[in-house]
């Protein structure tokens, strides 16, 4: 798994715990969902981290609970 891989992957968790839809997360942190669907479609290499830091917020976690799963610690380069 590679970051981009890793990072799509925590995603689509935090949205199934937290029982919202990606759009509902960025939204609500007054961010478009666009970069993370560009994440999505593979039409961006890597989410920048205030991106990352926008869509946590949105969904009510922190980046640390957004990194705290041992795959962001295994990914390929």
């Amino acid at each position: 798994m590679n970051l981009n891989e890793a990072t799509k992957r925590r995603i689509n968790e935090v949205c199934k715990q937290k029982n919202i839809k990606i759009a509902e997360a960025c939204l609500n942190s007054g961010m478009s969902p666009s970069p993370i669907y560009d994440l999505f479609k593979n039409r961006t290499k890597s989410p920048t981290i205030i991106t990352l830091k926008r869509f946590c917020s949105g969904a009510g976690i922190t980046l640390a609970e957004f990194f705290s799963k041992d795959y962001f610690n295994d990914f390929e380069e």
